[in-house]
């Protein structure tokens, strides 16, 4: 049963790279290096979230729990802040139960950027 569901994570991971890579989000990588045990959990998720629709993002949460999603949307997507305000205010609401999306985003963004100068 453990291998079936290893089995099925790595088969949802490399379909969601292939997808992920005929829209261009790896761009910027050398083609060779893009391999599913090569990327990042954070950065299959965030990419996903950022890049493809909401079937695919519904596949993410077959394959991780709901805290990893989200702690990869905090620390991925949301210090993006306005450039992607209305897709974080939708995954607030939609996939996080946020009822204030956007005093919850601002809370968010503050505390990245606190976390940031303590650094």
């Amino acid at each position: 049963m453990a291998r079936r569901n290893i089995d099925k994570k790595i088969n949802i991971k490399k379909r969601l790279l292939k997808l992920l890579v005929d829209e261009h989000a790896f761009w910027s990588y050398d083609p060779d290096s893009i391999q599913y045990d090569s990327i990042s959990d954070d950065q299959i998720i965030a990419l996903t979230m950022r890049h493809l629709d909401l079937d695919e993002i519904k596949m993410l949460f077959d394959i991780y729990p709901k805290n990893k999603i989200k702690s990869a949307w905090r620390k991925l997507l949301v210090p993006e802040g306005q450039y992607l305000y209305t897709l974080n205010r939708f995954f607030a609401w939609y996939y996080f139960g946020s009822k204030k999306t956007d005093s919850y985003l601002k809370s968010l963004e503050t505390r990245y950027y606190n976390q940031l100068s303590l650094q």
